[in-house]
């Protein structure tokens, strides 16, 4: 009786784990998945990027396209001393639904409260971009938990064209990288003139994170030029001054810019940077795929860039049989009655809590050692061990709970027993 209530308990647990903020790791989460020793804040800012060219407009395609100001909402969460019994915040957003042109609204469960004191010191700026037709608060997983760890994260909104508009590729295509490149100076300047509400971020270490056009997004903006054949995903030749060669390409780099995360990068199956373009990323470099991703591509999507950044440092980390919905918090209460909805969230085969526990603990290390300059954490990342289901147990280690410490053979540094399976964490140097 005692057991089935146990069993019964942990089921109500598990049915409400949706509830919880998503930056929270779960229990099998590897080690530096947990939250870091600060309290979260989050503000909302809006920037204007003025006169920017409407490229779907139908004017476009004749090189009249409308210039229109580029309104960015931004959602900031940074290190904070919130009033005690402070309201964390709950997220609202959309997405869109099954139906073409149609919203459906979410709830998120947050760990921040909103506009609470920032924290002063020097911690790095990190921007997330999002993926197509998603919003900043899908995110908010990451923002809040490197928030938690002395990191300033920047998550743009894009306002992407509509899911289901088969003619909207060309505006994430044009604007994704122009938009980071923009909020990263800009957010960059403000924090030189000393604006308050950004007191505690160091503009001189500046990271890029971004999740599916996002990756795309990043990569960019992060080192890799478009190739020039590119300029013509974009109608009326709008994104050919920013290609390689191009007189406007340097618009597309970010001083003090440390290091680069693309979670489910697009970008190679529209032939965006080519050779020559993957070479020019010399940042250090985290790839994070599904091998199964069959929005993106894995083999011809997601390694030929691993493969292809031959002067960066770089990692890629795989799950096996994973797909593409690897940016995304868990399905929140509203998306569980229908399959698209659902699905814009969750995995196959992976609990998303899972995958995010281990994208949490990954990026951490991989910020902290290459923003930060820790580099005791290169132990968590610099494993002789490939496959994670191949590495030993230190026969040294015990206790249920206990985390391994790393070494040739072992199973990597920071993960429970067992929980490594699935995984592969492949990783190259620099000139290689």
């Amino acid at each position: 009786m005692i057991r089935i209530l146990g069993v019964l308990a942990a089921a109500v647990c598990l049915a409400g784990s949706a509830l919880a903020a998503p930056a929270q790791p779960t229990p099998d989460a590897p080690e530096l998945a947990k939250l870091g020793p600060y309290k979260v804040g989050v503000r909302s800012i809006v920037l204007t990027q003025a006169a920017q060219p409407d490229v779907l407009d139908p004017a476009a395609a004749k090189g009249a396209a409308p210039l229109k100001d580029r309104r960015l909402p931004v959602e900031i969460w940074y290190p904070a001393r919130p009033a005690a019994g402070a309201k964390a915040a709950t997220y609202r957003t959309e997405l869109s639904g099954e139906r073409p042109g149609s919203l459906v609204a979410f709830t998120i469960p947050g760990l921040a409260v909103r506009d609470a004191p920032m924290v002063k010191g020097r911690f790095p700026l990190v921007i997330v971009s999002h993926g197509y037709s998603n919003t900043p608060v899908v995110m908010s997983w990451l923002g809040e938990n490197l928030a938690s760890k002395g990191y300033v994260v920047a998550a743009i909104g894009h306002h992407d064209p509509d899911y289901s508009n088969s003619r909207g590729f060309p505006e994430p295509v044009m604007h994704r990288p122009l938009d980071i490149a923009f909020v990263a100076r800009t957010l960059s300047a403000r924090i030189r003139a000393g604006d308050p509400a950004l007191a505690g971020a160091d503009a001189s270490r500046v990271v890029l994170v971004g999740y599916s056009m996002g990756g795309y997004g990043v990569l960019t903006a992060g080192g890799a030029t478009l190739d020039p054949r590119a300029a013509a995903l974009v109608p009326g030749g709008y994104l050919k001054p920013f290609v390689r060669g191009g007189a406007r390409q340097g618009d597309l780099t970010i001083p003090g810019l440390k290091a680069v995360v693309a979670i489910a990068p697009a970008g190679m199956r529209m032939s965006a940077w080519g050779a020559e373009g993957l070479a020019e990323l010399r940042s250090p470099l985290m790839l994070i795929g599904g091998d199964a991703d069959t929005t993106v591509g894995f083999k011809d999507g997601i390694v030929p860039v691993f493969d292809g950044a031959v002067n960066a440092q770089r990692y890629l980390l795989v799950f096996q049989n994973g797909g593409h919905a690897l940016g995304l918090v868990p399905a929140p209460p509203q998306a569980n009655s229908a399959l698209w909805d659902f699905q814009w969230f969750e995995d196959p085969v992976w609990r998303k809590d899972r995958i995010l526990g281990i994208e949490a603990h990954f990026i951490s290390a991989f910020l902290d050692r290459y923003a930060k300059g820790d580099e005791s954490r290169a132990a968590y990342l610099d494993s002789d061990v490939t496959l994670g289901a191949t590495g030993t147990w230190p026969a040294a280690v015990k206790g249920y709970g206990a985390i391994s410490p790393g070494g040739a053979g072992a199973v990597w540094k920071g993960f429970h027993r067992g929980t490594a399976l699935g995984l592969e964490l492949r990783r190259r140097a620099a000139g290689s």
